[in-house]
């Protein structure tokens, strides 16, 4: 169990799903300023303190213990560290799904996302 030492905080199944509606707002926000920034990139126009806006986002993320991976800023993916059959794994979400429904190992990432099972996660 040191590997979950790693993270701030392990998330059961109940606990990522209850944060779901603030972290859907947060990549919300964070997809719209990323998309100001890239507007404005095609034009060469400055972006005075949308990066900074684009920080804080993603560190409100961080705050609640969960980790933003679309560097695309196209689709919006969450990893919510958590503990499942003993092993440390990320449940899966993305901001064009419902719910959160799907897990990987650390490992594989999301090339390797598996569907959760009713009730196989917890810590």
């Amino acid at each position: 169990m040191r590997e979950a030492m790693e993270f701030k905080k392990l998330f059961t199944r109940q606990e990522a799903e209850s944060a779901l509606p603030l972290v859907r707002q947060i990549v919300a926000d964070v997809l719209a300023t990323a998309g100001k920034i890239r507007a404005l990139e095609e034009t060469d126009e400055d972006r005075p303190g949308l990066q900074s806006e684009l920080e804080e986002h993603l560190g409100e993320l961080e705050g609640i213990g969960c980790f933003f991976k679309d560097w695309n800023f196209t689709t919006g993916l969450v990893d919510f560290p958590s503990v499942m059959d003993g092993r440390t794994v990320f449940l899966c979400w993305r901001s064009d799904e419902n719910d959160l429904a799907w897990y990987h190992s650390t490992e594989e990432g999301f090339a390797g996302r598996k569907p959760l099972a009713k009730s196989s996660v917890g810590n």
